[in-house]
């Protein structure tokens, strides 16, 4: 396993159980993958569930997602494992892809430390929309800019949507600030929705359901995510008090070229 993945899938007693999962470690292997989020089943440890940064694809076509969902099933009885893999622009939809196959979305939901983090509670919002959606996105295209600017695209289908179905999730990522945003727009066809990406001459179109009709679903659930994040952070600071405080690492220098 390469040295900047820091995830044992402890295989090594254990042999594919099919030729798609050979193939699969085979294209594993020959990644460059920092484990961004995993989930470990317990008690039998029979399942792991990875989401990683695959930085070998910056050198190749261009545009190509970079966000790699890992899902492994072993079968300790016969020694054997499967290991599928499957490439996604942005984090979320990789963890969509693994929640499809069987792991539970809060297990995957947490990103480790030490890279770009969300803006605002509006982007957790839409993060745990697509987490959580199930089969409810239809992905027709994508693409990852590493510079100028710096950005993903995902273009889908929304099986849900009475109106404006074709949805486009835009990442944005400030790097100077450690953060990103994450966003959805709203078009009425694939046409539309292109254009819009090819000139970006106005502002994102917001989905229907973002009106005042429906509006004041969307800020309750941020307001619930932002309660949750406050508590979080006052239970975290309780758990603190009276304890030795070490020295911080400093400032987190935001990963280049992460889909983050």
């Amino acid at each position: 396993m390469n040295d900047s993945f820091d995830f044992d899938f402890d295989l090594d007693e254990l042999a594919p159980a099919d030729d798609a999962s050979e193939e699969a470690v085979e294209r594993f292997w020959s990644g460059d993958l920092t484990a961004l989020s995993h989930h470990h089943t317990s008690p039998n440890d029979s399942h792991s569930f990875v989401v990683a940064h695959d930085r070998s694809v910056t050198w190749g076509v261009p545009g190509a997602p970079q966000v790699m969902a890992i899902a492994v099933a072993r079968d300790l009885s016969r020694f054997t494992f499967t290991l599928e893999t499957s490439y996604h622009a942005t984090v979320p939809f990789a963890q969509n892809w693994l929640v499809g196959h069987g792991c539970p979305p809060e297990r995957i939901a947490q990103i480790a430390k030490g890279y770009v983090q969300p803006a605002d509670d509006l982007t957790l919002q839409v993060e745990r929309q697509i987490r959580e959606s199930g089969a409810r996105y239809e992905v027709l295209d994508t693409y990852t800019s590493d510079s100028g600017p710096c950005e993903t695209w995902t273009l889908t289908q929304d099986s849900q949507a009475s109106q404006a179905p074709v949805r486009v999730f835009l990442e944005e990522w400030d790097h100077d600030a450690g953060t990103y945003t994450m966003r959805e727009g709203a078009f009425a066809d694939v046409g539309a929705a292109r254009s819009w990406l090819d000139d970006r001459s106005g502002p994102l179109p917001e989905p229907p359901e973002y009106s005042d009709h429906n509006g004041a679903v969307v800020r309750a659930r941020i307001a619930r995510i932002a309660l949750a994040r406050s508590v979080g952070a006052s239970a975290a600071l309780g758990a603190g008090l009276g304890t030795p405080r070490t020295p911080g690492a400093g400032p987190v220098r935001p990963a280049q070229g992460r889909a983050l």
